[in-house]
């Protein structure tokens, strides 16, 4: 799941980034052009309200492409993703716009 909103008084948008802890994954991290596809950067963290999580705030009016990486090596999309785009691995990337 994908939440927005914009930061009081700038021109930026909060991102976060939420994940079910029972989804077929487990812990991941966001990886993607915000962050130099860096696993290490965002990683998911698990919350109280059952969920992993993680928060980027990031310019408005911007497009950025990203994935899930999972602990166990697997890449995987966010199906509410604002869209998706081909990558050069014969994948797919996710799209979030600000």
């Amino acid at each position: 799941m994908i939440k927005k909103s914009k930061v009081k008084g700038t021109e930026q948008v909060k991102v976060t980034f939420s994940l079910p802890l029972d989804n077929p994954h487990g812990a991941a991290a966001v990886v993607g052009s915000f962050n130099n596809w860096d696993p290490a950067a965002n990683k998911m963290t698990k919350r109280a309200n059952n969920t992993y999580s993680t928060a980027v705030t990031l310019p408005a009016g911007q497009r950025y492409t990203f994935r899930y990486y999972a602990e166990d090596g697997s890449w995987f999309n966010d199906d509410q993703a604002d869209g998706y785009e081909a990558n050069e691995h014969g994948g797919q990337n996710c799209i979030v716009e600000t």
